[in-house]
């Protein structure tokens, strides 16, 4: 299916022309997910002219920036030649899209997923693509503690964390052998409007809204790194625009937070009052106690972007 313009039903920046963003066209995959719908509505508001990449028809229809796009129903597992073309013709590339998110140990990460999406980007590369930002993720790391930079070794644990391992190690040579600019950007912990069901807020929302008088979780001393969403959306949206390949850089805060501190200030932010059952769950075996993200690298690349 050829991407068609849509016309802009929602108060949003659909010219195209003002802001940083300054016309710049640039195709979102996975883009009505967690992260990629908050992504989109950064990159309207910034001037950019998005064309936004999703599979259910239905679930790109309801969100809000939907007029303001340029529509791409596809499979980037499976898109067909003349797809192929017209995304590697855009002049920024964002690659969200990925599968089993809901479960970072499961093999077909590695056997179906990582393979697929690595087709997909040598296909656009080899099509001449030029500007890519790809996401990963922090499970990269794999067990290593502490304030985590990035020339660290990858030591994954999880299939996920070694699927997108792999993939930027494939990927690496393939944009440097095509002169093609290449950002990873390894995510941490988000939290926001969109998130999964499963996550940890949106379980003790749950809670809070249905009357419970208690919470089970985690005995809640790890240390992690979180970022409400919307942040996150705009650090991938500038470093996107800016077309400079950094490499890997994480996509952090770069301050600790305990789980405990987190929940107790949900908590507080809702006006709730719940006992929590610390300790009914262990502690996840593919995690380190304490870990977050260094943020140097990305303050110099931000600082390199548009404000």
């Amino acid at each position: 299916m050829k991407a068609m313009e849509a016309p802009c039903a929602v108060a949003l920046s659909c010219a195209g022309a003002a802001g940083p963003g300054g016309g710049e066209r640039i195709l979102v995959t996975g883009a009505t997910g967690f992260i990629g719908a908050h992504v989109v509505r950064v990159l309207l508001a910034r001037g950019a002219k998005v064309t936004a990449v999703y599979r259910d028809e239905d679930r790109a229809r309801a969100q809000d920036w939907f007029g303001c796009v340029t529509p791409l129903r596809a499979d980037v597992q499976a898109a067909t030649t003349a797809q192929l073309d017209e995304m590697a013709g855009h002049g920024r590339i964002l690659h969200l899209a990925w599968g089993h998110l809901n479960n970072f140990k499961a093999e077909a990460h590695v056997t179906e997923v990582l393979p697929r999406h690595l087709e997909f980007l040598r296909q656009l590369v080899a099509r001449g693509a030029k500007h890519l930002l790809v996401v990963g993720t922090c499970l990269e790391y794999g067990l290593q503690s502490g304030a985590l930079t990035e020339d660290l070794p990858a030591t994954p644990v999880t299939a996920y964390g070694l699927g997108k391992d792999i993939l930027r190690r494939k990927l690496a040579p393939l944009c440097q052998g095509a002169d093609a600019a290449l950002s990873w950007a390894r995510l941490f912990y988000m939290h926001g409007p969109g998130q999964s069901e499963k996550s940890l807020l949106s379980q003790l929302d749950r809670a809070i809204n249905s009357g419970a008088s208690m919470f089970n979780m985690s005995g809640g001393r790890q240390l992690r790194d979180y970022l409400p969403v919307q942040e996150v959306a705009d650090i991938l949206a500038r470093l996107s625009l800016s077309g400079q390949g950094v490499g890997v850089v994480n996509c952090a805060s770069g301050t600790p937070v305990s789980v405990l501190d987190l929940v107790q200030n949900h908590l507080r932010q809702r006006g709730a009052d719940l006992r929590l059952n610390l300790g009914h769950y262990p502690y996840p075996d593919y995690e380190p106690m304490e870990f977050w993200g260094d943020t140097t690298k990305l303050a110099a690349a931000l600082a390199a972007s548009p404000d």
